[in-house]
């Protein structure tokens, strides 16, 4: 199945103290807004958590994809569903049960997605698809922004859409890590169609623009 892509620009990389102007400055482009939440627990940095989803929530219509870095996420991750979030990915590496989270995520509100780190085999993970909404792949290490994107982790995207192919699933393939001009075209190509931009986005004189361009070269290499 083939859908227009979907660009998800990263508030990671924006300026923290004005973040409803900067997701205010991506309306009417942007698909997603990305809210990366780090705990200092399962990634070493610390970002927003809950109360910040919840009021920036008020000030714009564009879902929500909320990735969150952290431990114990059954224990957390429902309130980022009743907060709003139209999508909620955890980590696999910190959950025992992907599928019954999912399932409370789904009975939360939201749309349930397991996100692969970069050093983390793809391959057990693939029977889970049925349960999901989404397939995030980190396309560098959890944790920090602004890294280097690292193509060969484009051979666990391919794998995935191999499995969605095969199977006829309706799933999101997500990458996140130095998504930008010089790479989304890559992971289009291996088979992604959701694209996380941080320092692309936001780093750009024109945020929006930059947000319509990522998209056309998506689409372009698919």
């Amino acid at each position: 199945m083939d859908r227009a892509p979907i660009i998800a620009p990263s508030i990671l990389a924006a300026d923290f103290a004005h973040l409803a102007e900067e997701v205010r400055a991506i309306e009417g482009a942007a698909d997603w807004v990305h809210v990366d939440v780090m705990d200092n627990h399962f990634v070493p940095n610390l970002t927003i958590g809950l109360p910040v989803v919840q009021s920036l929530r008020k000030a714009t219509e564009i879902p929500f994809d909320v990735h969150l870095m952290i431990d114990d996420p059954q224990r957390w991750a429902p309130g980022y569903a009743e907060a709003g979030a139209y999508n909620v990915t955890f980590h696999a590496e910190a959950c025992d049960d992907p599928v019954a989270l999912a399932k409370d995520l789904r009975a939360a509100g939201s749309k349930a997605g397991l996100a692969i780190d970069r050093d983390t085999d793809v391959t057990p993970y693939l029977d889970l698809l049925p349960h999901l909404d989404t397939v995030l792949i980190m396309t560098i290490k959890a944790g920090f922004g602004g890294q280097k994107f690292l193509p060969e982790t484009l051979s666990k995207v391919r794998a995935v859409r191999e499995r969605i192919g095969r199977d006829g699933l309706e799933i999101r393939l997500e990458v996140d890590g130095g998504i930008a001009a010089d790479t989304i075209e890559q992971a289009a190509a291996a088979g992604a169609d959701a694209f996380v931009a941080g320092t692309a986005v936001y780093g750009a004189d024109d945020p929006a623009e930059a947000v319509r361009r990522l998209r056309a070269l998506a689409a372009g290499a698919r």
